[in-house]
């Protein structure tokens, strides 16, 4: 089977024909139709990322496919069911054995393009939101990377979770998208007083910042007191000095998210947020962007989007 695999950290990856095997006992074999990309990809390639597989490994976080086959003495799906998987690695290949507890059956509704970038942006955002936020209705949401992987979803639950939704983004055609996800306002991210544009909207109660550098200082002195921060990654390639005097003087918290890291300590947790974000999806409530889905082949030509920027809401990699 083809797959990509990373031999040293730091260099591209390659494509290669890899060995297929038998699933384990515990496991399924899937036939991965896609994967989707995520900022994390280009992390874990250069070992900047906060898991890091073992060398030599096959890349992408999130796939989905259809199960072939399970080991020996396993019970799970059914040969023919589709399914999305949050594996860590091993998504970019035509083939993979996963865990059979990661599993999550999608609905007849959803594309297997859809699923595969489906599970981390929108778990991201319901978790961090829902979960660790508490996001109120009609409180103010600051979304910041408001056109990007993650930050799309955030605009669409906080919508519908009942903020008022201000989207910051670069350029005309992204702050357009997010507008079309249900930004009440929008703030081109070049804009030279972010911080003040911010302010003359009346500032902010809760911030979902996954790009990081100077709009989280900016975001940081529009948040109202009493505010929440939270801090979902560093795209811009600066991680924030989070000045404490500010959060001791208007009581703001400051919240760290990595949804991956609940498989390891409240498992439960993200089972239930995707099984209500399943729920969402298939009753016509979310509506995933993918703004360009590239063959396997492709792989380079797809980080090269999330490097730039120049993607909206998801990229995804078909491998059939």
């Amino acid at each position: 089977m083809r797959g990509w695999q990373i031999d040293t950290l730091g260099h591209p990856a390659r494509l290669v024909t890899l060995p297929d095997r038998d699933p384990a006992r515990g496991e399924a074999r899937v036939d991965i139709a896609a994967c989707g990309l995520n900022f994390a990809d280009l992390l874990m390639a250069e070992g900047k990322y906060q898991d890091r597989p073992a060398l030599p490994f096959v890349p992408g976080l999130e796939l989905a496919g259809t199960v072939a086959d399970l080991g020996p003495d396993t019970a799970g799906p059914a040969a023919g069911t589709r399914v999305a998987i949050y594996a860590g690695h091993g998504g970019l290949a035509e083939r993979g054995c996963f865990p059979v507890d990661s599993l999550i059956p999608i609905p007849d509704s959803m594309t297997l393009a859809e699923a595969a970038g489906f599970q981390i942006a929108y778990g991201t955002s319901h978790l961090a939101l829902e979960y660790k936020a508490r996001l109120q209705k009609g409180e103010t949401l600051l979304v910041l990377g408001a056109a990007g992987g993650v930050g799309l979803t955030a605009v669409e639950i906080g919508k519908r979770m009942g903020a008022r939704v201000i989207a910051c983004a670069r350029g005309a055609e992204k702050l357009q998208i997010a507008r079309a996800a249900g930004a009440d306002e929008v703030i081109d991210s070049d804009h030279p007083d972010l911080k003040g544009a911010l302010k003359a909207l009346g500032g902010v109660d809760v911030v979902y910042d996954p790009v990081g550098g100077d709009a989280f200082d900016a975001a940081l002195r529009a948040t109202r007191p009493d505010g929440r921060i939270l801090a979902i990654g560093f795209a811009s390639g600066t991680v924030p000095q989070v000045p404490a005097n500010i959060l001791l003087v208007k009581n703001i918290t400051v919240i760290g998210f990595w949804w991956g890291g609940y498989l390891a300590f409240a498992p439960q947790v993200l089972r239930d947020s995707l099984a209500t974000l399943m729920r969402w999806y298939d009753e016509g409530g979310l509506r995933p962007h993918i703004s360009h889905r590239l063959p396997l082949e492709r792989l380079p030509e797809g980080l090269e989007l999330l490097r730039s920027r120049a993607a909206t809401g998801k990229v995804v990699i078909e491998t059939a």
